[in-house]
């Protein structure tokens, strides 16, 4: 535990999921704050370097209601990131899966519906909630028809959310997340998505696959950027509360294109020609939403909290190969 003063009245923040790829990102950006910060994960996390915050780490089976109990209680704010860390693919038919992505949340309501004072409960939903929609760009306002099992367990979570907060429990707020990409706060490459697979398959010289034709466009958020988004999302936690809201850069990149970037930044950093890059069928684990665009619009997020993502896409790849390497090195 990091003591950096009294702290008796500043505000206690809790995230469920600081150890993960997201969690480190927003327990770094929390600790520059003058709060107390409890950060929780299933292993021992690091107290971010040069912290203002008072940071308590706590190890603890989020799944089991005593872990969670200990891990929000007292909370002024709790940072839900919880997901099922196998993966979306493997949500269908799987009790983890259930138990993490919406049992969480229901134990989390009811616990918080005991206190004084409605706490803000800050969620990661997804984009994805919204199925295949007719139209681009996703706004929030299109109707939620979710087709994966992971993308159902995903809304179901944020009703009991949006439940609660009618019900004045709590203050619900749910961020909507695009893909999310990016380097870790401790400067490694982390992550399980296209850009850390195919930065790595890079690095061994292998060649990077597309399924079909590579034009297939997403909206790519840097992990960092969308840290801070929670930031806003717990600053403006009344203003927000009882609806979804989503994050997005506002523009779809093709698939095709990023990774021919990331074959020319590590080529250009161990001084070969890049890896091809190369279009081959889908595979059978392959649904329908791989093959769907995606962008954002969120537009209405942005005007409520003066929220902006602010990194360049080629810069923050250039930084994940960058991270990469280093660590490799």
């Amino acid at each position: 535990m990091n003591a950096a003063g009294g702290g008796g009245d500043r505000p206690l923040i809790a995230v469920l999921g600081g150890s993960g790829f997201i969690g480190a990102a927003v327990v770094e950006a929390l600790a520059r704050r003058p709060i107390r910060l409890r950060t929780v994960g299933r292993r021992p996390q690091p107290v971010p370097a040069d912290a203002v915050a008072e940071v308590e780490v706590l190890c603890a089976d989020l799944t089991a209601r005593a872990g969670l109990e200990a891990a929000v209680t007292g909370a002024d704010t709790v940072v839900h990131l919880l997901m099922h860390t196998a993966g979306w693919r493997e949500a269908a038919g799987n009790p983890a899966a259930e138990r993490v992505n919406v049992g969480v949340m229901r134990d989390l309501v009811d616990l918080l519906g005991e206190t004084r004072r409605p706490p803000a409960v800050v969620f990661a939903g997804s984009t994805s909630q919204a199925g295949l929609p007719e139209r681009m760009p996703l706004d929030g306002s299109e109707p939620d028809r979710p087709t994966t099992t992971y993308d159902r367990q995903k809304h179901t979570a944020e009703q009991v959310l949006k439940a609660a907060t009618a019900a004045r429990l709590v203050r619900g707020v749910s961020l909507r997340l695009p893909t999310v990409y990016g380097d870790s706060p401790r400067g490694r490459l982390n992550g399980r998505g296209v850009v850390s697979t195919m930065v790595r398959k890079a690095f061994a010289g292998e060649e990077l696959t597309l399924w079909n034709d590579g034009t297939v466009e997403r909206d790519l958020l840097y992990v960092h950027d969308a840290a801070d988004a929670f930031l806003a999302g717990i600053d403006h936690a009344d203003v927000l509360a009882g609806r979804h809201w989503l994050l997005g850069t506002g523009r779809g990149v093709p698939l095709g294109d990023v990774l021919r970037t990331i074959a020319d930044l590590v080529g250009a950093r161990l001084g070969r020609s890049p890896v091809p890059v190369v279009c081959v069928p889908p595979p059978d684990l392959a649904t329908a939403t791989d093959m769907h665009s995606v962008v954002i619009d969120s537009s209405r997020f942005r005007a409520a909290t003066s929220w902006r993502p602010r990194v360049p896409l080629h810069t923050a790849l250039r930084r994940c190969v960058d991270a990469f390497a280093k660590n490799a090195g």
